[in-house]
């Protein structure tokens, strides 16, 4: 059976980031539009959940490996800054038991500072302003 599917998805395009986030986004509105009971809303939202569900499905399946790969990265482009946000936040989440990361009072560059080291006089790399902090 693995190999039959192997062998139909040979030449598609298969999954990407956003077929995954269409089929998240379907699902989920299809999900809101069940809770909304029923109303001409729920409905709309239903029908354009579904749609997304489908476009998704009609990426992985597409045999134009061009255009869905220019899809995903116009995608992967526009929503840059938003995932690089994310990114950031968890960076500086998964950090934060080593380090303390402090704002230059000047110029708000951001700095890491390890843990631990007491009362330091900390000198930001941009500008040079020096200030005292705890580590």
């Amino acid at each position: 059976m693995k190999e039959r599917l192997i062998r139909f998805m040979q030449g598609r395009y298969g999954v990407d980031q956003l077929s995954k986030f269409l089929l998240i986004l379907g699902l989920v509105i299809v999900l809101v539009s069940a809770f909304l009971g029923n109303n001409p809303i729920a409905l709309i939202l239903y029908l354009i959940g579904w749609v997304l569900v489908i476009y998704c499905y009609f990426r992985v399946f597409s045999r134009n490996v061009s255009k869905r790969y220019s899809e995903n990265q116009t995608f992967l482009a526009k929503t840059y800054g938003i995932r690089n946000f994310f990114q950031k936040q968890k960076n500086i989440w998964q950090q934060r038991k080593v380090y303390h990361i402090y704002t230059c009072p000047s110029c708000k560059q951001k700095i890491r500072i390890p843990k631990g080291k007491g009362k330091i006089e900390v000198r930001c790399p941009k500008c040079g302003t020096t200030f005292i902090k705890k580590s």
